[in-house]
């Protein structure tokens, strides 16, 4: 497909949903901690106020166990941003797994259909996003001074936020040690990429021309994953997806095996093109597995190793 084909039924698509382009907005300064509640035995919910976004994200926080300085793994959930209760926390034993570990464990709460990104442009529907600035220029700075952090970190996505790991991981280089990938796919910026980023955002009820404007646009390149995978050289990866064929990985939850296919098939593109960049990644296919959050935790246990070992956890 031509792109400028493309661009015109992209264009048709949002203008029919009746979702126009929004008004680029300035950002106040100040990041800082609104709230702060218990939630449990050494967890925490984290209210941080955004000046990128001028909203407050609530985060839920599993602190570090035993004494000294300890890493942070930034840990995003899926298309619904959590706030659908379904996420790591609600869905996973991730509280258990990193009960007795060194490590202080970050699950932001929002972001549904925004792929964490910064947005040109404020949305009718999905608002102000500067998911990007939020996670790696203001969220650190307030939570390493609380948590007590020793400035080492990693991020973890999966499905939706999968992706948007690998981008951030690329956009800010110096900020992650590890990036983990789950079930999902790195972007490319050419028409059948466009079209799946786009749909996540149109399935919020967003306008894809709000995210990063025209498609083939510098915003867009600049996004691309594939082109600008090298900025991974140095980095622990790990990328992992089920066949789509469901199993007893999946813990009898409900199975999407043609979204796990194509997260399988965007995973081991990505894989071959650091192959082919001499970039080392830990690649893993299960024989089984469909789009289930049985899948997605089998993927954070068997990671954590490779993880740990990135940060010094």
């Amino acid at each position: 497909m031509r792109a400028s084909t493309f661009f015109a039924i992209l264009v048709c698509a949002v203008l029919a949903s009746g979702v126009m382009p929004g008004v680029v907005a300035a950002e106040p300064p100040g990041a800082r901690i609104v709230t702060a509640e218990p939630l449990g035995d050494s967890t925490e919910r984290i209210d941080v106020y955004s000046p990128a976004m001028d909203t407050v994200v609530s985060n839920r926080v599993i602190r570090a166990a035993g004494g000294g300085p300890a890493p942070t793994l930034y840990l995003l959930t899926g298309i619904g941003g959590g706030v659908d209760n379904i996420s790591w926390w609600d869905d996973t034993d991730v509280r258990e797994f990193f009960a007795d570990k060194h490590v202080n464990v970050v699950l932001p709460v929002g972001g549904a259909s925004s792929l964490y990104t910064d947005w040109l442009a404020d949305d009718p529907v999905l608002g102000r996003n500067r998911w990007q600035t939020y996670f790696t220029q203001e969220l650190p700075g307030v939570l390493d001074a609380r948590l007590n952090t020793n400035g080492r970190n990693a991020i973890a996505g999966v499905s939706m936020s999968a992706g948007s790991a690998i981008d951030l991981a690329i956009q800010a280089p110096d900020r992650y040690a590890a990036v983990a990938a789950y079930s999902g796919c790195p972007w490319t910026a050419d028409a059948s990429g466009t079209a799946m980023i786009a749909a996540q955002v149109v399935r919020g009820g967003g306008n894809p021309l709000n995210m990063w404007g025209a498609p083939g646009s510098e915003t867009w390149l600049a996004h691309d994953a594939f082109a600008r995978a090298g900025a991974l050289a140095g980095k622990t990866v790990y990328l992992s997806a089920g066949s789509g064929t469901p199993g007893p990985t999946d813990r009898g939850g409900l199975p999407f095996p043609p979204v796990e296919a194509l997260a399988n098939s965007c995973t081991t593109s990505f894989a071959t093109r650091l192959n082919h960049l001499g970039i080392p990644a830990t690649h893993v296919v299960h024989s089984d597995g469909s789009h289930t959050w049985g899948l997605f935790e089998t993927d954070l246990h068997e990671s954590w190793p490779r993880i740990a070992a990135a940060i010094g956890a």
